[in-house]
């Protein structure tokens, strides 16, 4: 498992480490673009890619299970991506001002930063009952683990790369 969640690490890193270096000093004027949408989208499919491989190496499933319960992960991710796709916009709105935010804009960026995490609570909370329909308590269990698991190492791999909004004044 090491190994795996290693490997989704490192992923991320790759993507996130070129462009927060970048902001770590960024020019009095904008922050320019070090990766273009597209490559970031490519990362974010091979992310969750990992993400699934991860998950699907350690979630021991029958084949009548897997079945059942692949479906319901897709659909669960396909969710899950509308919600990232807010929280990559708001960290995008959050490195092109990044040295030129406003108290009002701290406060409102990281309002929505908290809205993010919790619609992301929520949609696990949504899928508990779906996924227990298919799976026992303990694969159940084991798969929101995971999912948890994963989130937040990518969460603190990209957080910590950001730079903090205090440090714009420095």
């Amino acid at each position: 498992m090491k190994k795996l969640m290693t490997v989704v690490l490192i992923g991320t890193t790759m993507g996130w480490g070129a462009r927060a270096k970048a902001q770590a000093n960024p020019p009095q004027e904008s922050v320019q673009h070090m990766i273009s949408d597209r490559d970031l989208d490519l990362l974010r499919k091979d992310l969750r890619s990992k993400r699934k491989q991860v998950i699907a190496l350690n979630l021991s499933l029958t084949d009548a299970e897997a079945t059942k319960f692949w479906p319901i992960y897709d659909q669960y991710i396909s969710e899950l991506v509308l919600i990232n796709d807010k929280k990559f916009g708001l960290m995008q709105d959050y490195a092109d001002n990044w040295g030129k935010l406003t108290d009002e804009q701290s406060l409102l960026f990281i309002r929505q930063w908290l809205d993010a995490d919790i619609a992301i609570a929520h949609l696990r909370q949504k899928y508990v009952p779906v996924v227990s329909k298919v799976l026992d308590g303990k694969k159940s269990a084991t798969f929101f683990q995971l999912d948890r698991r994963i989130a937040m190492m990518l969460e603190l791999q990209v957080s910590s790369q950001m730079p903090l909004v205090q440090a714009q004044e420095q």
